[in-house]
């Protein structure tokens, strides 16, 4: 069973691998996949207008239920996160699992892809939050305030912020968590995707417009723990699939695949919080569809700039004459920014000459992402993704 108003639809598959081309239907327009999602956390990109994040070519955003919680009642009073945010594309809200996760274990621990060894959990008496089954009871990092979340809670929250596509709430385990601990967040997990099934019924029409549910698979780096869930959930009437959980970069591939043969290929999947190039390579040909991350927008902050020959920081670039990129077609290197103007401006102490830096950066660094995932659409409708793929690899990471 589909949500009416949403559907996916498969135009070119790449030969002998799970990944595929295909065009994502919602209430708010179409996505043609494999694409990347603006992550908006609040409803919107930090420095950039609507108009901005449009010019970008941004498909749709991604929003968070956690940091919108509070504000869900105005945003559905609005009208829903199009009329309350202005922008009007396709919209996706994660179910704030994540966040909560984050202040059980300790943020960084949970997310960690480079590292396995020396990890460890926060001490359980310093947690911020705590694991039950009804849910996550939490203390807000912010104000001090307790406050919980559960999945009949998660979809509450997300109804009313009135995305066109919202999560199943789900645990995230951290790589500090044993296989034993995997099969008992895994067990409770499942459970939340059930429960956050029957509440997206009873929810979806109530605020007249029409929301899709993805269920959020785990299992950590276990191939046993990812393919039962994988067939667990693809038995459910989930409208996608969320591809979660913290593992070591170098199993991205291995577990994707374990997730994408056992899954519904008829439905599209959503690689959660990864963007650099290679794992939006890697997670395309095994079986992602779309994929989200803050980093473009962080990193650019950060004066780490995205190029076709890698990225670079700004810092090593004091006058230089050079452009950001010669080949990039966004509306800063359209603008003939130079490397040089932009370190100027971001070592600035003016705010509003580094609000400037922020605002050019960040339009820069999405477009050359979006636009990554605009030619691997290209070389998968041409049949030549993996000559794309080594030439841009051998490109951008100079090996």
């Amino acid at each position: 069973m589909t949500t009416p108003g949403f559907s996916f639809k498969i135009n070119e598959r790449i030969p002998g691998a799970l990944g595929r081309a295909g065009t994502i239907h919602t209430p708010h327009g179409d996505i043609k996949t494999p694409a990347f999602m603006a992550v908006g956390t609040t409803g919107a990109i930090r420095f950039l207008s609507p108009e901005e994040l449009h010019q970008t070519k941004a498909q749709a955003m991604l929003s968070n239920g956690y940091h919108l919680r509070r504000k869900s009642h105005e945003i559905a009073k609005a009208g829903g996160l199009a009329n309350w945010s202005n922008w009007h594309g396709p919209t996706l809200t994660d179910s704030g699992g994540f966040q909560v996760m984050s202040l059980g274990s300790g943020l960084g621990k949970v997310v960690s892809m480079e590292r396995e060894r020396g990890v460890v959990n926060t001490a359980h008496q310093e947690r911020l939050a705590h694991v039950t089954e009804d849910g996550v009871n939490f203390r807000d990092p912010f104000d001090g305030q307790p406050d919980f979340i559960g999945p009949e809670e998660s979809m509450q929250i997300q109804c009313r912020i009135g995305a066109d596509i919202h999560m199943a709430f789900d645990e995230l385990t951290s790589l500090a968590d044993s296989y034993e601990y995997n099969v008992e967040a895994l067990a409770r997990t499942e459970r939340w995707a059930k429960r956050s099934l029957d509440e997206h019924f009873k929810l979806r029409d109530s605020l007249g417009y029409r929301q899709s549910l993805y269920g959020v698979l785990q299992g950590g780096r276990w191939e046993d723990l990812r393919r039962s869930t994988a067939k667990k959930f693809g038995e459910m009437p989930f409208d996608g699939y969320g591809l979660g959980g913290a593992f070591l970069k170098e199993d991205l591939g291995e577990i994707l695949r374990w997730c994408n043969e056992e899954l519904p290929e008829n439905k599209p999947r959503h690689l959660l919080g990864l963007s650099h190039p290679d794992d939006i390579l890697i997670g395309t040909e095994m079986g992602a569809d779309t994929f989200d991350c803050v980093a473009p927008t962080r990193e650019a902050r950060h004066g780490k700039i995205y190029t076709k020959y890698g990225d670079i920081n700004l810092r090593k670039f004091k006058d230089s004459n050079e452009l950001l990129d010669a080949d990039c077609d966004c509306t800063t290197c359209k603008a003939g920014w130079t490397r040089g103007q932009l370190r100027a401006l971001w070592k600035s102490g003016d705010p509003e000459l580094k609000r400037q830096y922020y605002n050019l950066a960040t339009a820069h660094n999405l477009r050359f992402i979006i636009r990554l995932t605009e030619q691997i659409r290209e070389s998968i409708l041409n049949q030549n993704f993996f000559e794309f793929k080594k030439q841009f690899l051998h490109d951008y990471y100079q090996k």
